[in-house]
């Protein structure tokens, strides 16, 4: 069982744990000729960067990305960052290991969101978009890796069962927003919410690390959920075609503009809704993820790459917290507007 975590280590901690390997090369400094074999290592609470300056080539040549690995090495400061000095790596057996100690998680029970992700497709009134959304939330091949998959590798609700939690809670913003505004119409709507990011089920991977699949490197998301709804819509005997191409654009458009990957600007009042909404709780969830970790100065956050700045940690700003010392935000270039959008034995 897996005892020290990343978010764990301090300044100077003889480290004796397990950990994903997330990126490995060897690198030469320029300046020195040195090579060191550098490493990114990562559990469910953080990633931590590695450097294993002696006997790496033949260590480094036991293991690969996304293995688990029993490191023994020392962590330390640098950069104002801790980072681990690799004494010994070795590859670790699966019996050592749970992966679940690994990836980071949702915090919600996963089949209470989808119970009510299939609630708000159950009360769909528009009978083409009830049988539309039910056929694809409920199939077989489908439901197991919406409940899995995360909504993104980094920029937001990057942990399993993020992309349905992503899901579930802009359907809790939809429904606000419907009321508001009650020229929306709300089942189309719905199915944009449900079916804009489908095709991150397919895009991503997420077996043993977070990357993208050769589909999701070649195609990407917009067109592998456009192609999943198209099959489940041709599936559906008379289904309306303009109702079709309406819930085909809201896919194609919901990133906003062309400038973050959209084919298509959102043209109907629904799919200008949708992508406010998807942007709004993609940001607050990345914003989530950054107060939460533990990088940083302070009272400011380390710098949230999604809207390119970093954040204050109000709380502690209002109370006078451990932020009291260092109350002046840490350098960093100007903001930018934000885009719409247990212990082992190691032996030699």
């Amino acid at each position: 069982m897996k005892l020290l975590f990343v978010a764990d280590l301090k300044d100077g901690q003889q480290v004796v744990s397990l950990f994903l390997v997330s990126s490995k090369e060897i690198r030469t400094s320029a300046k020195s000729g040195r090579s060191w074999l550098q490493l990114e290592l990562s559990d469910r609470t953080g990633r931590i960067d590695g450097k294993m300056w002696d006997r790496f080539e033949d260590a480094g040549a036991l293991f690969g990305c996304d293995d688990i690995v029993k490191v023994q090495g020392r962590a330390k400061m640098y950069n104002d960052q801790i980072e681990l000095t690799v004494e010994q790596v070795l590859p670790a057996q699966e019996t050592d290991y749970d992966l679940a100690d690994f990836f980071p998680h949702t915090k919600e029970d996963v089949e209470k969101l989808y119970a009510k992700l299939r609630d708000a497709v159950a009360k769909t009134e528009n009978p083409w978009i009830k049988r539309l959304l039910t056929s694809v939330v409920e199939d077989p091949a489908v439901a197991p890796k919406l409940k899995r998959a995360p909504a993104a590798t980094t920029m937001h609700h990057a942990f399993l069962g993020g992309l349905l939690e992503h899901t579930v809670s802009v359907i809790g913003l939809m429904q606000g927003v419907a009321d508001h505004y009650p020229e929306l119409d709300r089942d189309l709507l719905l199915a944009g919410v449900v079916l804009h990011d489908i095709g991150k089920t397919e895009e991503l991977s997420y077996a043993r690390g977070f990357g993208y699949s050769t589909e999701g490197q070649l195609i990407g998301h917009i067109a592998l959920g456009l192609g999943l709804v198209r099959r489940k819509i041709d599936a559906i005997p008379n289904f309306p075609r303009p109702l079709a191409v309406l819930i085909e654009h809201m896919i194609l458009s919901h990133h906003g503009s062309y400038e973050f990957g959209s084919p298509k600007l959102p043209q109907c009042r629904e799919a200008v809704a949708l992508h406010y909404l998807d942007d709004l709780d993609s940001k607050m969830g990345a914003m989530r993820a950054t107060l939460e970790g533990v990088g940083g100065e302070g009272e400011w956050t380390e710098r949230n790459p999604s809207l390119r700045r970093n954040l204050l940690r109000k709380d502690d700003f209002l109370s006078g917290g451990p932020a009291k010392k260092s109350a002046a935000a840490p350098a960093s270039a100007p903001a930018e507007p934000a885009p719409v959008q247990g212990s082992f034995s190691l032996k030699k």
